[in-house]
């Protein structure tokens, strides 16, 4: 198809009966400028350079979940200097990895990353499985970490959706300004169908789409005049209609339960001794949610109760 051929958007495109409509001509139009824009602007990522294999990228896919970048570049270094290979992890006590967790955030993520090294270590020599299976059936990863992993560590053809990913489909081939609140049937439908056929290529188209997300199409103030698929783009040809779905979830901290559980870890975290309650107590002046914080960092995994009312991180 020549330029002058082009459709005006991908949404012009015919409908194929059994996919979502037109979304094999939109992934023609859309591949081969989303990927040249990503050989320019990619970020120099530690996770991204050859050195880091398949245990960086897996350790950066558990940190970066809700977690942006600049949080998680001083971590993962120090992680990956203390632990630079499964096995040194899965040597260590679980409380070790949430102490190195720092204020990261969502510390459950630390005792996943623990469980799924000691999985490794058992069932894999220490490697970081290739297949798509195996990665799934790691304790502490779901869909989408075992698809970011083969597909970023082991160039695999792997549709990966992550909150990016999905803002740019659901702008650019569906029309609308954010995608729904839960990832759909639907979306994972159209994630395959835009994933180019070679291997290597549908990786590259991964990353890809994801970088675009994060620093173009973002969430709030989409920079339309440096996307390389702003002509093509259903949603700005409609006029960027508002959002008109169920209200986007907003993420509150202050006051929080999870705040309070973040300064009970904190404490523990800066303790190479367990702590009594009583120097607990002093974080938070609210006893009833002080208390049901505790209780569920316990229930969690994340903290270890003692006799004499004492607590540390866990050491099993």
């Amino acid at each position: 198809m020549t330029a002058t051929e082009m459709p005006s958007s991908v949404t012009d495109v015919p409908s194929d009966p059994d996919g979502v409509p037109g979304a094999a001509e939109a992934a023609a139009e859309l591949h081969t400028p989303v990927l040249a824009w990503f050989d320019q602007h990619a970020r120099d990522l530690p996770w991204r350079r050859p050195e880091a294999g398949a245990w960086g990228v897996m350790v950066s896919e558990f940190m970066l979940q809700q977690t942006p970048v600049n949080r998680v570049l001083p971590v993962y270094e120090q992680w990956l200097a203390r632990w630079p290979r499964p096995a040194d992890l899965a040597a260590e006590a679980p409380g070790e990895a949430v102490r190195a967790w720092g204020r990261l955030g969502y510390p459950r993520r630390a005792l996943r990353l623990h469980g799924a090294a000691v999985a490794i270590t058992e069932r894999h020599g220490g490697d970081v499985p290739r297949e798509h299976a195996q990665l799934l059936a790691l304790p502490g990863i779901g869909e989408y970490t075992a698809a970011a992993v083969a597909s970023f560590a082991y160039g695999q053809r792997h549709p990966v959706l992550d909150t990016n990913v999905r803002r740019v489909f659901a702008r650019t081939i569906t029309g609308v300004q954010y995608p729904p609140n839960a990832t759909t049937a639907a979306e994972r439908r159209l994630a395959r169908e835009l994933l180019p056929d070679d291997e290597p290529r549908a990786a590259r188209w991964a990353a890809a789409s994801m970088e675009l997300g994060a620093l173009v199409c973002t969430a709030r103030n989409e920079d339309c005049g440096r996307c390389p698929v702003a002509g093509l783009c259903a949603w700005r040809l409609a006029g960027k209609p508002a959002h008109d779905g169920p209200p986007r979830r907003g993420q509150t901290y202050a006051g929080t339960d999870r705040q309070v559980r973040g300064k009970l870890l904190a404490v523990l975290r800066e303790s190479v001794r367990p702590v009594p309650r009583a120097v607990l107590d002093r974080v938070w002046d609210e006893p009833v949610q002080r208390a049901r914080a505790l209780d569920g960092l316990v229930s969690d995994g994340l903290v270890e109760p003692l006799e004499n009312d004492r607590f540390r991180l866990p050491l099993t």
